[in-house]
């Protein structure tokens, strides 16, 4: 199962522990990467000091690559671009926004820089700033979500540029990875199923609804205010829907609603008025499990389906 991320990277498997907010933090960036992964360290809105405490930890748990996700959005976005540089880290991912603003500062760090991208003339854009390889991330998966669904991203993206492509969005087992190389990727991120991983420190009342989960059991909310989210169905989501469809709510309430609802979930273990955001690949997830395991079961399934041709029979 080597391929060229794995080169690019020094990584053994082409699979990327998602960068998910509250969520994946030192413990389980560790445990990924000492897994044969990429493991990612997701720097959400939190701060540079909060940031460069998490680095620090991650190399003292792994001397593996490991990476930090960066979300755009967040109101300490230049502070974390360039702690990311000062702590010589060696993968940035980014999401919710372009990161064209400091690719060429990552770049001249030595960082290699791999965005999320929701459509075909983003990953082009990214591509021509120096991009090594690009994410292409379909409405399947959980958190922050675009329109266009993962079998119908990932072909096109492929086809539209010359770096290599992680396919993500709805892969949480062996068949998921070996479907994502035959649309023509080179790896694949995981985020759904790590959330159940032993070394991920959310609230187990988290872990619990994941695994409990059906197929249906997801839905996207926040659209309106230009960034819609995928989350498991609860009264908290059910709620914001409602207002959301609701013309006496200003867009500063909606947005003030959700405000500290996925940590509130995540970290309290409040999963009824918390955002438990998932993706749809939730209803594959069956167990509590280390994220070596995970990994290992995941690229081994798919490696048998691949060498088996079991993709290629009529």
């Amino acid at each position: 199962m080597k391929t060229t991320v794995c080169e690019l990277l020094g990584i053994e498997y082409p699979l990327f522990q998602g960068g998910m907010a509250w969520v994946a933090d030192a413990s389980l960036a560790a445990a990924a990467s000492n897994g044969g992964g990429l493991g990612i360290i997701a720097a959400m809105n939190a701060n540079a000091d909060w940031l460069r405490n998490e680095i620090k930890t991650v190399r003292t748990l792994t001397n593996k690559p490991f990476g930090v996700n960066i979300m755009l959005m967040s109101p300490f976005a230049d502070e974390v671009a360039q702690a990311v540089i000062d702590e010589r880290v060696p993968v940035v991912t980014t999401g919710a926004g372009l990161p064209t603003k400091y690719m060429q500062a990552w770049l001249e760090a030595g960082i290699k820089v791999i965005p999320v991208v929701p459509s075909v003339a983003i990953a082009k854009l990214v591509a021509r700033a120096g991009a090594c390889a690009v994410i292409a991330e379909g409405g399947e998966s959980g958190g922050h979500v675009g329109e266009l669904t993962t079998m119908a991203l990932v072909p096109q993206v492929c086809d539209a540029v010359d770096i290599p492509v992680i396919a993500a969005g709805g892969i949480a087992d062996g068949r998921g990875v070996a479907a994502a190389f035959m649309l023509g990727a080179r790896g694949v991120q995981v985020g759904t199923r790590f959330l159940v991983a032993k070394e991920c420190t959310i609230h187990q009342n988290y872990k619990d609804k994941i695994i409990e989960a059906k197929d249906i059991d997801t839905a996207t909310a926040g659209k309106r205010l230009g960034h819609p989210v995928r989350a498991l169905r609860n009264a908290f989501l059910r709620e914001f829907i409602r207002r959301e469809y609701d013309s006496s709510v200003s867009n500063e309430e909606l947005e003030a609603y959700g405000t500290g609802a996925l940590r509130l979930a995540a970290r309290e273990g409040d999963v009824k008025n918390g955002s438990v955001m998932a993706g749809q690949s939730s209803g594959l997830v069956k167990k509590e499990q280390p994220a070596a395991e995970i990994i290992a079961e995941m690229m081994c399934e798919a490696e048998a389906l691949l060498k088996g041709g079991a993709l290629f029979c009529g």
